[in-house]
């Protein structure tokens, strides 16, 4: 199965379906739309300040950008992550059990849709491009029948798509 590593906490909200889109620079292989893939959680640790504006922003605060998400789902999520980072470090690396947010784990499968301009889905969410990476938003990936994995499976990744066994 093809596989696609994505940071944290992005990942783990595809997996409970408050991400309904993965944002890339570049459309999916033809091949893959409509196909599952495997979605990996990369081993980059959380960013507090990534938790906290992504909060401020759906919670409605004019200075930030509307991160493309469903809010009723991502900010109870974000705040149970947000108080694990503020708890021992052991929470973020101990088994994938003990951890409130896997990391180099593959989380979830799901089905690529067809992509769409990134700019168009933003539009839906009353938002504009909010990545501080130029072209990480061209494109957006539907991310549809989602399947949590529980627990999640330990994986190396790597960067674009690449080969899981799950």
């Amino acid at each position: 199965m093809k596989a696609l590593t994505v940071w944290q906490p992005w990942a783990s909200l595809i997996a409970i379906k408050a991400k309904p889109f993965e944002f890339r620079g570049w459309l999916p292989p033809p091949a893959i739309v409509g196909q599952r893939i495997a979605i990996h959680a990369g081993a980059r640790p959380v960013r507090g300040s990534e938790v906290r504006a992504l909060l401020l922003a759906l919670k409605g605060d004019a200075r930030m950008t509307n991160p493309c998400l469903n809010a009723e789902i991502a900010i109870p999520a974000l705040e149970q992550i947000l108080a694990s980072l503020s708890k021992s470090p052991d929470t973020l690396f101990g088994t994938a059990s003990e951890r409130s947010i896997p990391l180099s784990h593959v989380v979830c499968t799901a089905v690529v849709g067809r992509p769409r301009r990134g700019d168009d889905i933003a539009g839906e969410f009353g938002a504009g491009n909010d990545s501080d990476r130029d072209g990480t938003f061209n494109w957006g990936w539907p991310m549809l029948d989602v399947q949590p994995l529980e627990p999640p499976i330990p994986a190396k990744g790597a960067q674009g798509l690449w080969e899981c066994r799950l």
